[in-house]
């Protein structure tokens, strides 16, 4: 009954049951959070603003993440269990993984999205560590690659913020747009029984299965893990996913240092710091689209342009491990929190 009477996040801006930190976020507005990192436990913990104050530490926790460094890669576990990171926990809802470098992450998500049939599963083969009665039926398989973060290479070495680009593969482009829609958005958190998830599972490793490892990361584009190249006019329109770029901040003359606005949300000067926009689309006559390429911003009319002015995401510091984050539609609270999780590593090819 309170389903039915509660709304999405998308209409009434506020997170309910945990099935909304994976809705998009409002259309007419944001979403405050805050984000506290602790380096001793190498743990970061997501917080729901309850007041105005960027610097009140009074919050309500939605989503926790742990740092694993391996040999080739970072992880980053996101659970909305605090204590609990473990793949087994049934408050393990995705990970991250950067490569060696950290200037290529892809976000993986439990749940399928609406283009699931055409995402790789870039998981390993279920372990032979864990019996099957020691599994939970709760415990959430499969591992979609939903989104990828690439920061661009600072070769010479100049000044400046980091330049980031957000291909979201399971956003599609025209999300944005007036009357945009993102597609399949989950009814529930968990996912289905355990003997349809096993079979659903066990078809999908024995098509899409391949090795999960750091190199993928460097090829792994939308052409592989978000449905390929569409062929075709309107059908190619409607399945390229949503590209975020980091928004340019100008010089201030007198502070010597880049600025961008953040209406008062963040206190700090950092390289975290961002602010995600839309990228502008290629016209029709520019040819085939090409994916993981960066468009530059084109002439358009007036609703469109606005559309992709609006900033969709905003992550910086306002104190030593304190940091605030605000979102909006058509990102979640869940890939919000991924994304700002790539701002933490330490990229020197990048800065």
């Amino acid at each position: 009954m309170c389903k039915d009477i509660v709304r999405s996040p998308e209409i009434c801006a506020k997170l309910t049951f945990p099935v909304s930190l994976k809705q998009p976020g409002p259309r007419d507005g944001v979403i405050q959070c805050f984000i506290k990192r602790d380096k001793s436990k190498l743990t970061y913990r997501l917080y729901l603003c309850l007041s105005c104050a960027v610097l009140d530490e009074n919050g309500k926790f939605l989503l926790a993440a742990k740092r694993s460094q391996r040999t080739t890669c970072t992880d980053y576990a996101i659970s909305m269990d605090s204590k609990s990171f473990s793949r087994s926990s049934t408050g393990y809802i995705g990970k991250l993984r950067s490569n060696f470098l950290g200037t290529k992450f892809i976000i993986y998500d439990t749940l399928p999205p609406f283009n699931a049939g055409g995402l790789c599963s870039q998981e390993r083969a279920p372990s032979r560590r864990f019996s099957s009665r020691k599994v939970s039926p709760k415990v959430p398989v499969g591992s979609y690659p939903i989104g990828q973060v690439n920061y661009e290479l600072n070769v010479l070495g100049t000044r400046g913020p980091r330049r980031m680009q957000c291909t979201m593969h399971s956003i599609p482009e025209s999300a944005v747009e007036p009357g945009g829609v993102v597609p399949g958005q989950p009814k529930e958190l968990l996912p289905r029984l355990f003997d349809e998830s096993f079979r659903s599972t066990a078809t999908c490793f024995s098509k899409y299965t391949i090795a999960d490892s750091s190199t993928d990361l460097s090829t792994c584009g939308y052409s592989e893990c978000g449905g390929g190249n569409p062929q075709g006019g309107d059908d190619a329109d409607k399945e390229r996913p949503l590209v975020l770029h980091n928004k340019a901040p100008r010089w201030h003359e007198q502070l010597q240092c880049w600025c961008l606005n953040f209406r008062g949300r963040v206190t700090v000067a950092s390289v975290k710091n961002f602010q995600l926009v839309a990228s502008v689309p290629p016209p029709a006559s520019a040819g085939a689209w090409a994916p993981g390429v960066q468009t530059q911003p084109q002439a358009s009319g007036p609703s469109s342009s606005s559309s992709h002015d609006t900033v969709i995401l905003q992550f910086g510091k306002v104190a030593r491990d304190m940091f605030t984050m605000d979102y909006r539609y058509p990102l979640s609270a869940f890939q919000a929190f991924a994304i700002c999780l790539t701002s933490f590593d330490t990229k020197l090819a990048c800065e």
